[in-house]
């Protein structure tokens, strides 16, 4: 029971203690913090601000990541999409060369049924999907 009662004394004191540290440094006319609390809550918004800018720096460093990432992978589907693109362009060029010796060495007969026959097929094509 007597320690108890020590104990609330004890909190008592601390919490005046306290509050004549807070209130040390009103003079009249005005109120001035003591330096050794204003010097506290320099500490805590220091520490405050310092854990702000961490916080902010990593999420930077996530997202730059991630960018990385990203710019990463569209750099390889670039690269394969070049490639699919240069093996078409060689097939089409083959193509190409194949329509030029057919039309060359054909006939001019020839040649107007088969452009007539690709254009029926294509009018065709367009008025049943119409």
């Amino acid at each position: 029971m007597q320690l108890m009662v020590m104990q609330q004394r004890i909190k008592v004191l601390d919490y005046r203690n306290n509050k004549v540290a807070l209130f040390d440094g009103i003079e009249e006319g005005g109120i001035r913090a003591s330096s050794s609390y204003s010097h506290e809550i320099d500490e805590q918004d220091n520490e405050r601000a310092v854990e702000g800018l961490q916080d902010r720096v990593n999420l930077l460093k996530r997202l730059s990541g991630d960018i990385h990432e990203e710019v990463e992978s569209h750099n390889h589907m670039l690269d394969r999409m070049g490639n699919d693109m240069d093996s078409s362009r060689g097939m089409l060029s083959g193509t190409m060369d194949r329509f030029k010796t057919v039309f060359e060495t054909k006939s001019s007969q020839r040649m107007f049924t088969l452009v007539a026959s690709f254009l029926v097929v294509f009018l065709v094509i367009y008025y049943l999907t119409r």
